[in-house]
This record gives C-alpha cells, sequence and structure tokens, in this order.
C-alpha cells in the first residue's frame, strides 16, 4: 500500500474532516490529562497531609509511586488517542510500524510525553499536531510535578 508522503500538495493535509478530528482529539487529551493530573495531586496532596501519623519514608516513597502512576496514565491516555486516530488513514500514521499496533503507540506516546524522542517512530500527516502538542503538555506535567514535590516534601519535612 502506496501512503502519502506528507510533504505539501500530496493531500495528505486537504482533508478537513480529518484534520479537525486530529485538533478535537488533541485538545479532548490534553483537557483529560490536565484534568487528571490536577485531581490527581489534590488527592495526593490531601493523603499526604494526613499522614503525619506515618513514617516519613513510607510517605515520601508512595507519593513517588503516585506522581509516577499520574504520568503512565496520561501517558497512556495521549497513546490511546494516537493509536485510534491512526485507525483512520486520512489522520496520518506512523513510521517505523505498519501497522501500529497498540503497544507502539504506548511506546511512541512515552517518548513523546518525556521529551525523549529516540527517532525509530515519526508521526506522519495531520497526528503530528497530536505528538507536538503531547511533548509540550508532558514537558509542562513533568515540571507541575517536580515543582508539587518539591514544595510537598518541603511542608511535609517541615513538620516532621
Amino acid at each position: 500500500m502506496s501512503r502519502p508522503t506528507g510533504r505539501r500538495g500530496d493531500g495528505m493535509y486537504s482533508d478537513w474532516t480529518a484534520n479537525l478530528l486530529v485538533i478535537a482529539a488533541t485538545l479532548g487529551a490534553v483537557f483529560a490529562v490536565v484534568c487528571i493530573h490536577y485531581e490527581g495531586l489534590v488527592l495526593l496532596s490531601r493523603w499526604i497531609a494526613r499522614g503525619v501519623e506515618r513514617p516519613a519514608r513510607r510517605s515520601v516513597l508512595h507519593a513517588m509511586f503516585a506522581v509516577l502512576a499520574l504520568h503512565v496514565v496520561e501517558i497512556w491516555v495521549f497513546g490511546l488517542v494516537l493509536w485510534a486516530l491512526v485507525q483512520w488513514p486520512a489522520c496520518g500514521y506512523v513510521v517505523g510500524d505498519d501497522p501500529l499496533l497498540l503497544v507502539d503507540a504506548i511506546y511512541f506516546s512515552a517518548m513523546t510525553f518525556t521529551t525523549v524522542g529516540f527517532g525509530d517512530l515519526a508521526p506522519v500527516g495531520a497526528i503530528r499536531l497530536l505528538s507536538g502538542t503531547e511533548a509540550i503538555t508532558g514537558f509542562v506535567l513533568i515540571g507541575w510535578t517536580v515543582s508539587f514535590t518539591y514544595l510537598e516534601m518541603e511542608r511535609f519535612w517541615r513538620v516532621r
């Protein structure tokens, strides 16, 4: 099967239905992960505040595993959205895997979210918007986690 190259003039971006679908899916994914992150940090902050009677080491470990779990969930949200979008060829495809399996979409999402970007997989077509937006969203959410962790741990250890 021959695929468009993604260069201008080959029709890759002429399907406005696909473009609008990618835009809507991207906005939906960003909204979902920001809400997940916010609510997760709120719950975690409340849990840490109530944990004065727990050993400090255990509370810190639980908090770290909780924020890692939040990021894994967020990576899965983007990965599922990417995988769903590539099911419709007009939205684009990922070079490096044909067909793109769900596990590959999650891997690509993890590399994009963390801004590692190994380069063994690359988006082509309108789904590039999702990937670029995921990278900046991941960068911001990781920074948010670092700030949250610092502030909570400083407060937590000061109480001790």
